[in-house]
């Protein structure tokens, strides 16, 4: 994966170690959601559709953390709702650092530059500021102006103070390639936030837009285009470059929604952060007790167009693993900074 080789070292002696301890399922990341209220209403966002009782729930610091170490997953994504709206989400990401797990803390950045102050700049900690595009096309995609202007102001704040900064875009079929270069670009180059990740949208069922989902085909086909020209090479984009290869068509592989497992107010989600069909107290419940065979593209119909890297990347990093020729190929990148 294109991260620091401090991280990508610790990555690789993780999946090393469970390969020796023959375990066929196992957590690469933990996507963490101690809320589910947000300050901004998403028009592609399937996360806070709750009662207002729901919405106003915060996981305590002890069961978040818990949660994380009970999997054994080196690295947390926290999400939600806003991150940020926790008032001890900074705990969460100091105790969690302190264990030495890799945090990535999402947020709209609303809060960022208010909420700042409360962290430290760590190897182990990164802010991940979520941006869909340039300025217009940003602000419509979350319904409210001025979201890009004051994300941006943010990020520059956070770069400024040493933090590391990494973003994530997610991408729709009102997108073109020239969108997704004119973001990539701007974020790489203008703001050279340190890596950038990216995705096609998740067809959320309680989605309020349910019209502007990518198929699998227009998917390969968009990122195909973004990536010509050198562009894939040049950007510093935080995946696999087996991932990319499947982004753009040119392999495919099954989902291993077990490796990027979620764990909410409710537990852990089954089977996917994507997808609801119930929840289980612990990580061991969640793998032994899931059918997996029943999911993915060809097989349940809500699966039929997905390529988000929650079920794909971790396919892709084992597929790695699995691989010298892409070891050592995922190694120069690594390296270098070359996404071949």
């Amino acid at each position: 994966m294109a991260m620091p080789l401090r991280q990508s070292i610790k990555v690789a002696t993780y999946l090393a170690e469970q390969k020796l301890r023959r375990r066929d399922k196992f957590p690469l990341i933990v996507e963490l959601e101690p809320l589910f209220a947000c300050n901004l209403k998403c028009e592609g966002c399937g996360k806070i559709q709750h009662p207002a009782g729901v919405l106003k729930q915060r996981m305590p610091v002890a069961q978040a953390v818990g949660a994380v170490l009970e999997s054994g997953a080196p690295m947390v994504s926290i999400a939600g709702g806003e991150p940020l709206m926790h008032p001890q989400i900074d705990e969460i990401v100091r105790q969690l650092v302190a264990r030495r797990k890799y945090v990535f803390l999402c947020t709209n950045a609303m809060l960022l530059r208010k909420k700042m102050d409360q962290f430290r700049p760590s190897p182990y900690f990164a802010f991940a500021v979520h941006i869909d595009g340039l300025r217009e096309r940003h602000d419509e995609s979350v319904a409210k102006e001025g979201v890009f202007d004051e994300a941006v102001e943010a990020i520059k704040e956070a770069k400024r103070r040493g933090f590391r900064v990494t973003t994530n875009s997610t991408f729709f079929n009102t997108d073109t390639p020239q969108t997704v270069i004119e973001v990539l670009n701007f974020l790489n180059d203008d703001l050279q936030v340190d890596e950038m990740m990216i995705s096609p949208a998740y067809a959320y069922e309680k989605a309020p837009d349910q019209e502007h989902f990518l198929g699998v085909e227009q998917t390969r086909e968009l990122f195909k285009k973004a990536f010509a020209g050198g562009n894939r090479r040049r950007w510093r984009l935080n995946h696999s470059p087996l991932f990319l290869d499947f982004l753009e068509g040119k392999v495919d592989f099954p989902c291993t929604a077990w490796a990027i497992p979620n764990y909410s107010l409710f537990g852990w989600q089954r089977p996917c952060y994507l997808m609801s069909d119930g929840y289980v107290p612990t990580y061991r419940e969640l793998v032994e007790d899931t059918d997996w065979d029943q999911y993915g593209r060809g097989k349940d119909p809500r699966c039929a167009n997905c390529m988000a890297h929650c079920g794909y990347e971790p396919t892709a990093v084992l597929a790695t693993m699995g691989s010298l020729k892409e070891s050592l190929r995922a190694m120069r990148e690594t390296v270098s900074g070359n996404r071949e």
